[in-house]
């Protein structure tokens, strides 16, 4: 989804379940900084990571990243590889692209991604 920037009166909400599930309200859009992450605690515990791109793009990622155990995904370095999107984890800086989850730097590992929404 692509937002104007200057539509930050909105909420930032998740899917949690598959296609039919109900959106969960996370946050306001106007705490996501372009080029920034932020991380969410979700209802069952664990952590959400949150970006918005610098054309207004929203991503959510799980904030663990599965070759350290920390849920450190939100504090990561963003930028794009080939055109895509990524973000580097801040402790082993392995790349995870944020619309799909696959590791660019190891195509055997993958974290889970959230369908977003501004509204």
């Amino acid at each position: 989804m692509t937002l104007a920037p200057e539509t930050t009166d909105l909420k930032v909400q998740l899917r949690l379940d598959s296609q039919e599930g109900d959106w969960f309200t996370v946050c306001d859009l106007s705490r996501l900084l372009p080029g920034r992450g932020v991380a969410a605690l979700l209802p069952d515990g664990s952590q959400v990571a949150l970006f918005r791109d610098r054309s207004g793009t929203l991503y959510a990622i799980d904030n663990r990243d599965p070759f350290s155990g920390a849920g450190v995904l939100s504090r990561g370095l963003t930028g794009s590889h080939q055109g895509r999107p990524f973000v580097a984890s801040p402790l082993l800086k392995q790349r995870f692209d944020l619309a799909s989850g696959q590791c660019l730097d190891d195509e055997s590992v993958r974290v889970a991604t959230y369908a977003v929404r501004a509204a």
